[in-house]
């Protein structure tokens, strides 16, 4: 269900096209005479367009004495219609209006994001007192309390397992594509999911020092530092204001005509200036969208223009966050590759745990056939598995499986397995009847698209960065193959904030590119933030300014591309509004300007702006 203040915004923006399009017809109906009327149809728009412009202009002036270009828009109005031309009038209502209205449209904001982390909050908590397990909200666990966590269960607040195995999914804390084994002595966060075996905890943190809090509070601060863009006519508002008056009051003075001097007033307003920073977001937003971007914040593509680092996130951005087998390698002379592979799929194929079903979809990818299916099978929570296939005893896990069934893993294998964790890959260990039999590596897999982006960010003139919660290794081998040079392993959300901020001190803006959860603070705080619309959670996508709808990555250069395009467009819009009012002022002091002429002129100025702007839609760099 819609929130009420959603409705009531949407319902607003109904009401000002259906006055806009009212007072356009008035408007037509007014300069050729349409129709018999016992008023100026002119002043259809001056009601419905014009009175809010001036209520609008004189809060300000009275509650904060802030001068935005409303005052000068007001002040041309009201002269306007002293001196009877209320045409002139209508059309400077109405065009103002028109602008406002491309503001609003372009600066909508959605703000479900908090309510959605929320709702991760564990609700109750398994607490063993006196020896009974008792169900209790989790905000009334206290510190030092033991807990116990069942498979599929969220962990309610921070703690250390003092008992059980089991593999926690920490996508939510730190990103990771794939779960952690833990066991006695490791510590476990809230909001985590357990995801196999059952285990007892004793807490550490609760309440609002828990992870999942933090989390919550670092969403809700985290744009508190981002810079707002006023609007250009808004930032001078007060020296146009001024120059209009006294070029006004100059011109009345000297040639005693206070129709010239109204007429300076009309071709003053800044309805150019006004839209041409509106209707070139509005062309360069049209254009994001045929390129898979939702252009979730007016603003974005500006500030998009002046950014110096881009920070990837990786699981899930610059990999498609799904482990798949890189090598399978034998370590018996007597039994194949085919053979070593068939039997750990075969093992893993009532597996629950993401590596096992990897193994799985892997091995009947790419021998396109089904493993032999399982005699007997048991899962053994933070270790592996052990099955029987095709009459053989299979244990498949880390090592620590192997070192309690008393397997010893030859040098040459344990090298070579470090070799390929070095690369950032998992390794399982498989042993057949007793002996070592080899390994399987699987890694993350590397968006096809990923290093012709990074290398086209780099030519654009800015620095690739990559912040992931992944190890050393994992990171390490991603940064290397994107010859990405400064990256960043380990990374909670609050690590990512802290580069962030860091950077950002030093006058370096940060657009952050990330899917997850743990993303959502990086992307609220940085100077833009862009959401994998596809596969991105809806926290991510809602703390962001941007949000790739497709997880086309490569789209991403020209997104960067576009907004500069789009910044100097805006530039171009400016300097000639400015311009031609300039020269409508001069033929306004000679007189040659009339009021309602003044109008048209500075109106045909602003449908050259919209022109020059509509040319955005179609923009693409050529390559």
């Amino acid at each position: 269900m819609k929130k009420l203040e959603d409705v009531l915004a949407w319902g607003g923006t109904k009401k000002d096209i259906a006055f806009l399009a009212v007072s356009g017809l008035a408007l037509l109906v007014s300069i050729f005479d349409l129709a018999p009327l016992p008023f100026d149809a002119a002043w259809v728009a001056i009601l419905l367009c014009g009175v809010p412009i001036v209520l609008e202009a004189v809060i300000g002036l009275v509650t904060a004495f802030d001068i935005k270009a409303d005052v000068l828009v007001s002040i041309a109005l009201i002269a306007s219609v002293i001196i009877g031309e209320d045409f002139a009038a209508g059309e400077v209502a109405f065009i103002m209006q028109l602008g406002s209205l491309l503001e609003e449209l372009t600066v909508a904001r959605a703000r479900a994001g908090i309510e959605r982390l929320v709702r991760l909050t564990p609700r109750t908590a398994r607490v063993v007192r006196d020896g009974q397990e008792i169900v209790v909200p989790a905000e009334q666990v206290a510190v030092d309390e033991l807990l116990r966590v069942l498979p599929g269960e969220t962990v309610p607040v921070d703690g250390v397992i003092v008992s059980g195995q089991t593999s926690i999914n920490q996508a939510v804390m730190t990103g990771e594509s794939l779960p952690v084994d833990k066991g006695a002595g490791d510590e476990v966060s809230s909001g985590t999911v357990n995801q196999f075996g059952a285990f007892e905890m004793r807490s550490t943190r609760v309440g609002e020092n828990s992870s999942i809090q933090r989390m919550i509070r670092l969403v809700q601060s985290a744009d508190a530092g981002k810079a707002k863009i006023v609007g250009v006519a808004d930032r001078w508002a007060t020296w146009i204001v001024v120059i209009a008056l006294t070029a006004a009051a100059l011109t009345w003075i000297i040639s005693g005509e206070i129709i010239r001097a109204v007429t300076i007033l009309v071709v003053f307003c800044p309805c150019a200036l006004v839209l041409a920073t509106p209707t070139a977001i509005m062309a360069a937003i049209g254009n994001a969208t045929h390129h898979g971007f939702l252009v979730r914040e007016g603003d974005a593509l500006e500030r998009l223009a002046t950014v110096s680092r881009f920070a990837f996130d990786k699981t899930g951005t610059l990999t498609f966050g799904t482990p798949r087998v890189t090598a399978v390698e034998s370590a018996l002379p007597e039994l194949s590759r085919e053979e070593l592979y068939n039997c750990a799929a075969g093992a893993e194929m009532r597996s629950e745990h993401p590596l096992g079903k990897a193994i799985v979809r892997c091995y009947r990818e790419e021998m396109d056939k089904e493993p032999s299916a399982p005699e007997a099978f048991s899962m053994l929570p933070g270790r592996g598995v052990r099955a029987v296939v095709e009459g053989k005893e299979v244990a498949a896990g880390n090592a620590q499986l192997l070192a309690e069934e008393a397997i010893e893993i030859p040098a040459e294998a344990q090298a070579a397995a470090a070799a390929h964790s070095n690369e950032g890959c998992t390794v399982i260990y498989i042993a057949l009847d007793g002996r070592f039999a080899g390994f399987i590596a699987l890694s993350d897999t590397l968006r096809p698209d990923a290093q012709d982006t990074i290398r086209r960010v780099r030519e654009a003139g800015v620095t690739p960065v990559l912040l992931t919660g992944d190890h050393e290794s994992a990171a390490g081998a991603i940064a290397r193959r994107l010859a990405i040079e400064e990256y960043r392993a380990g990374c909670l959300p609050e690590d990512k904030l802290r580069y962030i901020d860091a950077s950002q001190e030093q006058g370096k803006q940060v657009c952050m590119v990330g899917d997850g959860v743990n993303d959502a603070p990086a992307l609220k705080r940085a100077f833009v933030g862009v959401a994998m619309g596809g596969i991105g959670s809806d926290i991510a996508v809602d703390a962001a300014d941007i949000a790739l709808v497709n997880d086309d990555i490569r789209e991403i250069p020209h997104l960067l591309r576009l907004s500069r395009r789009m910044m100097r467009t805006i530039r171009l819009n400016m300097t000639f509004s400015m311009a031609l009012n300039f020269v409508a002022i001069v033929l306004a002091m000679t007189g040659a300007l009339n009021p309602v002429v003044g109008a048209l002129v500075h109106n045909a100025g602003s449908v050259v702006v919209i022109i020059n702007s509509a040319l955005l839609l179609k923009w693409r760099e050529r390559t």
